[in-house]
């Protein structure tokens, strides 16, 4: 499930078997993308040209310009919300010593080893819960002092993985 924040409103966003949902209503999108950036939607009996006019943060942060008029969106994927229910809150300017399990899982892949320089989202490991594969990303700008976790290892919630 995502969350996509447009000004005061907020949509939740989901795709499953019986297809896409918004605010757990089910809907219909045809989307085709014209060219680098730019999209044609269909939805239902209207059509939209969508330009994606400026991307940051990995996408978490986007400005999209529909039919002329142009909407800036903060998107939260499954990993934001999670965090959020959590009470966790992202610190931007905070110093973080270490990346802790959000959940119980396997490593199922490691990207970093000890004395790497990682920036602010940079994909760290693998997680693999519930069947499902959880991308664990670098908070912010640092060097990693020491990969706790080994491939192949299942961690609990909590545990520290990797230390800056």
């Amino acid at each position: 499930m995502y969350k996509a924040i447009v000004g005061d409103n907020s949509f939740e966003i989901a795709s499953g078997e019986a297809g896409m949902t918004l605010n757990g209503v089910p809907v219909t999108l045809d989307i085709s993308q014209i060219s680098e950036g730019y999209f044609h939607i269909l939805a239902g009996s209207r059509s939209f040209r969508a330009e994606i006019v400026e991307s940051e943060d990995q996408g978490k942060r986007v400005t999209v310009k529909v039919n002329g008029r142009v909407f800036p969106i903060t998107l939260k994927d499954r990993f934001d919300l999670l965090l959020e229910e959590m009470g966790i809150q992202a610190t931007a300017g905070s110093r973080v010593n270490h990346v802790r399990a959000p959940m119980p899982g396997l490593i199922v892949d490691l990207r970093v080893k000890d004395g790497d320089t990682v920036k602010a989202g940079d994909t760290l490991l693998i997680l693999e819960a519930m069947k499902m594969e959880n991308a664990i990303k670098a908070p912010g700008d640092a060097t990693v002092k020491a990969v706790k976790v080994t491939k192949g290892e299942g961690v609990e919630k909590n545990q520290v993985l990797i230390e800056f």
